[in-house]
């Protein structure tokens, strides 16, 4: 057990890389942020009605995740209201279960409407196994549904990841200094 303890401390450091700070970390962010938003345009086209009519949306560009028996994700983002850069975020997930592997993904959070956007820029939003992510393909947004205002829609990087596991994802949100 000692052993498996280890593997996931070992696990979540990897994971979990230090905050970002400086402007070249955020210039990076800020590329791999947009990087990301055009992969999920270029795989799927119809995501673009989310990006227009949302109130708001996360992108997260690289999250890092593993697991063996308990596992952990994590990525930086940035957020935006109506198109507008109003701060950065943070994903965190942790779950149990069957689960071995590992994969580097991007995740989009949509927001459908103010209330929801509210919630997550007071690091409200926590997300059940209940709000699943959609995997982008063309034409798969065009159905998406959202959950309590959310809707989450992912695009795979690297790695495999097998599992049946139960869990949650926590968003934290910091504003832009003078911001909203």
């Amino acid at each position: 057990m000692k052993r498996l303890q280890l593997a996931v401390v070992a696990l979540a450091l990897a994971l979990f890389p230090a905050p970002i700070r400086g402007a070249d970390k955020e210039q990076k962010l800020a590329g791999d942020v947009r990087t990301a938003v055009e992969r999920f345009k270029k795989t799927d086209s119809t995501i673009a009605k989310h990006f227009e009519t949302a109130a708001g949306y996360a992108v997260y560009p690289n999250v890092g995740r593993g697991g063996l028996v308990l596992g952990a994700a994590h990525g930086n983002g940035q957020a935006f209201e109506k198109g507008v850069l109003i701060g950065n975020t943070s994903l965190t997930q942790f779950t149990v279960g069957l689960q071995v592997g590992g994969q580097e993904f991007s995740e989009i959070i949509f927001f459908e409407n103010q209330a929801a956007l509210n919630r997550f820029k007071k690091s409200k939003v926590e997300m059940s196994a209940q709000i699943g992510a959609v995997a982008a393909a063309e034409g798969v947004a065009a159905n998406a549904k959202y959950v309590d205002g959310v809707l989450v829609i992912t695009l795979p990087k690297s790695g495999l990841m097998a599992e049946v596991s139960v869990g949650g994802q926590k968003l934290k949100f910091r504003p832009l200094a003078g911001g909203r």
